[in-house]
């Protein structure tokens, strides 16, 4: 039988009683006050908050999450969290994710849900499972919308692939390398193919690699005031590049900082200038040109008016002694000086593209035949071969004066050949476009090319770009004038061609001629004076005009020996005057028969006095006179109607020769 326990046994277990059972309330207020506290946390939270139960049922949802979807929380409760905002399209990327939480595992991703209007965005996901007693009691679900992140990321990524595209495609080659070692961090593929190595290649190289020795203190010093924030004067900057086959190339580069992959670096852009520099030389030396061309030209024009006066003295004198005076000897002497004078002034109008004097319908290979068996008569030591295209295009030259510029390079090459050697010749019908002949300033089309090559001692660059310039030459004093390129290259100009010269230090030289086929019928040719002829006379007036009293003294003493009554005039001005006034007489008997012209004058040059007179006396004769060629401007007088050309320095005979020429003709 079991006893019963004591009265003090009762009132003490009622006291056990109570005590476990007041720990008991303030448990569930406790409980209670952190349920509100957490449920205070949720609805204040800046983040959309979920509740779910074991089946992923909406329990509650805070006010970020009603926002956030647009659905209010007492139209979601109890409904399917997938269904809905995860929509058919992304529900079962949602449900793998939900089966996770339930698991027990906490999950984090990212995806697209829909709000209640339909429209998609793109938030970041947490779950939470909620464990009690050992048991999955349901989860957490977080959301944050990401669009504007997405957004920019994807902007990012696009705005990446555009510049990488961009560095990889552009023209020029990009390279960021660190400083201050130099090495390459990063090159595009034309910085590759501009150097002549692989990606990978590339990537073990320093920019101390690729650039010439005579460079890279100028590089060097650069990146130095770089490191030291200094101003640099130009952000753009000429070296020369070094490829992997040793060969060496011009670039332009354009630098600026950066910091890249967290080191101070330099980015820069790479682009070859080998062409461009090429051209703007040949652009360079082809003004240059111009200029102690047109210099020459006018140095000859005055020297042969000197050369006239001389000339016509020495004509009056002779004309005045005896065969056997013993001054005849002398004066023949210094008409053979004016002779050579005449010839080296002659070279300096070829040069000043002024040298052609009988323009005619011409066969190159026939002329390089003639010209280059003559040449190896007279140089054994010199072997020459020859390829010569059959069925050639003629060209408008004067064989005269291209004979003089086949000659001209047959001996500079001997002259690079002193042992002897082999001289190449060949010509060539080649069609030349408007990139190949811009350069030069001619037009694109037929061409006739001459090549003239030596197997000598070559040239280096730097005599290579002034081997055309008049007065220059390589030889020893006394051994030339250095006229003859000079000469070359103003008569090469002077027919519309262009000439073209390759050369390398021991491995000889390669002139190349170009001359426009031709298309038209030659022009009229000038006839030579034969030396066998004799001074013609004369009785009719003809009118000198000439700004230089020396022309006008002697020309007035040559007319009158050979029995013309002479009229003067030292300006055009003038002339126009004195035949005005005869036009105007009765009877005209005064007016001159035949007038000589001087082409250069002060004020009123020939030609504008060569029009002036047809206006006045449409019939008057007119024979033009100059110290230049016939090329140029006196052709243009000719093509007018003008009825001749005498260049000066000439003697009494070729000038008693044209003037009755003329005026014999009927």
């Amino acid at each position: 039988m079991t006893k019963r326990p004591s009265n003090e046994e009762l009132e003490q277990r009622i006291k056990e009683l109570e005590k476990e059972a007041g720990a008991c309330r303030q448990a569930e207020d406790a409980l209670r006050h952190e349920k509100t506290r957490l449920e205070s946390l949720i609805q204040q939270s800046a983040l959309a908050i979920v509740t779910l139960d074991e089946k992923h049922n909406i329990v509650s949802c805070n006010h970020c999450f009603e926002e956030l979807f647009q659905f209010k929380e007492s139209d979601i409760a109890r409904k399917n969290l997938d269904e809905v905002i995860a929509g058919r399209r992304y529900v079962k990327d949602a449900a793998t994710h939900t089966k996770k939480t339930l698991a027990g595992s906490a999950i984090h991703g990212s995806g697209k849900r829909y709000r209640k209007d339909g429209t998609l965005i793109d938030v970041e996901f947490h779950g939470i499972p909620v464990v009690v007693d050992g048991k999955i009691a349901g989860a957490y679900g977080i959301y944050q919308d990401i669009s504007e992140r997405t957004r920019a990321e994807k902007a990012l990524q696009e705005s990446e692939v555009r510049y990488r595209s961009l560095v990889e495609n552009t023209m020029g080659g990009y390279f960021v390398c660190k400083i201050p070692s130099g090495r390459f961090l990063f090159l595009n593929q034309r910085s590759c193919d501009l150097f002549g190595y692989t990606m990978k290649e590339g990537l073990d190289l320093t920019i101390w690699d690729v650039t010439a020795a005579e460079d890279q203190r100028r590089i060097r010093e650069r990146i130095q005031a770089r490191l030291e924030g200094k101003l640099l004067s130009s952000e753009h900057q000429t070296y020369t590049a070094v490829g992997k086959d040793g060969s060496h190339f011009r670039v332009e580069i354009s630098t600026s900082s950066v910091t890249f992959q967290g080191m101070p670096c330099i980015q820069g852009v790479i682009r070859d200038i080998t062409e461009q520099e090429r051209l703007e030389q040949q652009l360079q030396q082809g003004q240059k040109m111009e200029a102690i061309g047109t210099l020459a030209a006018g140095i000859a024009h005055d020297f042969n008016n000197l050369l006239m006066g001389i000339q016509g003295r020495a004509s009056l004198m002779l004309m005045s002694k005896d065969s056997s005076h013993s001054d005849i000897e002398h004066l023949r002497g210094i008409e053979d000086y004016v002779k050579s004078a005449a010839d080296l002034t002659r070279q300096l109008l070829g040069f000043a593209r002024g040298g052609k004097y009988e323009v005619k319908s011409t066969n190159l290979n026939n002329l390089l035949k003639k010209s280059s068996g003559m040449f190896g008569r007279t140089k054994k030591e010199i072997t020459i071969h020859s390829k010569f295209q059959e069925d050639l295009w003629a060209v408008e030259a004067d064989p005269g004066q291209i004979e003089q510029v086949l000659l001209n390079l047959y001996v500079n090459a001997w002259h690079a050949m002193p042992g002897g050697g082999k001289l190449y010749l060949e010509t060539e019908n080649v069609m030349i476009d408007e990139h190949y002949s811009k350069p030069y300033h001619m037009e694109p089309g037929k061409y006739v090319k001459i090549s003239v090559t030596d197997a000598g001692s070559g040239m280096d660059e730097a005599t290579r770009k002034r081997i055309f310039d008049p007065f220059f030459t390589t030889r020893e004093m006394g051994r030339g004038t250095g006229l003859g390129l000079a000469s070359v290259y103003g008569i090469i100009k002077s027919h519309r061609g262009f000439i073209d010269v390759y050369s390398e230090k021991d491995h000889g030289t390669t002139f190349k001629i170009y001359l426009p086929a031709m298309e038209a019928k030659s022009m009229a040719q000038r006839a030579e004076v034969d030396e066998g002829l004799k001074m013609a006379r004369g009785i009719e007036t003809i009118l000198l005009v000439d700004d230089e009293d020396m022309i006008i003294d002697v020309g007035t003493k040559l007319l009158g020996e050979m029995g013309y009554h002479v009229l003067i005039a030292k300006s055009g001005r003038e002339a126009i005057e004195i035949v005005s006034e005869a036009n105007r007489a009765e009877p005209i008997s005064s007016a001159p028969d035949l007038v000589i012209l001087d082409m250069i004058m002060p004020d009123m040059g020939g030609g504008e006095t060569y029009d002036k007179l047809k206006k006045i006396c449409p019939g008057v004769r007119v024979l033009l006179s100059s110290g230049y060629s016939i090329d140029g401007q006196a052709t243009e007088i000719l093509e007018r109607g003008c009825n001749g050309f005498i260049q000066k320095p000439f003697n009494i005979v070729e000038l008693s020769q044209k003037l009755r020429e003329i005026m014999d003709k009927r």
